[in-house]
């Protein structure tokens, strides 16, 4: 017996899913949820086999749901996004399927999925490549003693490398997320934010000046006070993107 929870913020999308799943009894919809907020906390709770899952919903989309959940359920995607948007996701889920769902199409996605019985799960990486085709976002998505914290890209003050995780500063403290940096990089605005060294990626709006540092490396002061290493590569980044 499998368990399954719907994730999808349309309740007639949740509906079909529940009516199409009726000759599958090996699979059990355990629970379903309207936003990414209670979908974590119903996968927290009922650690399901396979999640059936929007990519866009109000307050957390599917994707940054996804980012917090480690490992992460197999996944079936139901979206609106076109045939072109799709391709770029095809090698990191189960599935994806267009709305509206087709009974046919239905069926291929969960023989595919019982065909290995859940053993592939979505990693983290593969995570971060897929929700990266969402566009630049203006926000990251951590868990905070077991809540959800949303911090403004415009609160960051800078990012940094720490092992498997990222540690994001900001005025209220340090959140680590298990992430790697340069996948970070890639899903925030390039005019924005800027990887100065394989360890640092500070946003543009918090640099005060740069200083020499010893060889080819400077240091990047910061508003916040923070002073971050700067490498060679880094510099010319930096001024490519201010233009000196």
């Amino acid at each position: 017996m499998y368990k399954a929870i719907l994730i999808d913020d349309e309740p007639l999308a949740r509906e079909l899913v529940r009516t199409l799943l009726k000759p599958w009894p090996q699979i059990t919809v355990v629970d379903e949820s309207g936003d990414g907020f209670e979908g974590f906390k119903s996968i927290q709770e009922h650690q399901p086999d396979l999640i059936f899952l929007d990519v866009q919903m109000p307050r957390l989309s599917g994707f940054e749901m996804l980012e917090l959940l480690d490992p992460c359920p197999s996944v079936i995607f139901i979206t609106a996004f076109d045939e072109y948007a799709l391709k770029a996701f095809e090698a990191h889920a189960v599935d994806y399927l267009m709305k509206p769902v087709t009974k046919s199409r239905f069926e291929q996605a969960l023989q595919k999925w019982l065909m290995q019985a859940g053993r592939e799960r979505m990693g983290l990486e593969a995570l971060l490549q897929v929700s990266a085709a969402e566009g630049y976002r203006d926000r990251i998505v951590v868990k905070d003693n077991g809540m959800i914290r949303i911090i403004p890209a415009r609160d960051i003050h800078y990012i940094e490398a720490s092992d498997d995780y990222i540690r994001i500063v900001t005025a209220e403290g340090r959140f680590l997320k298990k992430a790697t940096l340069s996948h970070v990089a890639q899903t925030l605005d390039p005019q924005q934010f800027v990887r100065v060294h394989r360890s640092f990626l500070i946003p543009v709006s918090q640099l005060l000046r740069i200083e020499p540092y010893e060889k080819e490396s400077h240091i990047a002061l910061l508003q916040c006070g923070a002073k971050v290493t700067v490498s060679k590569n880094g510099l010319a980044r930096l001024k490519t993107l201010l233009g000196w």
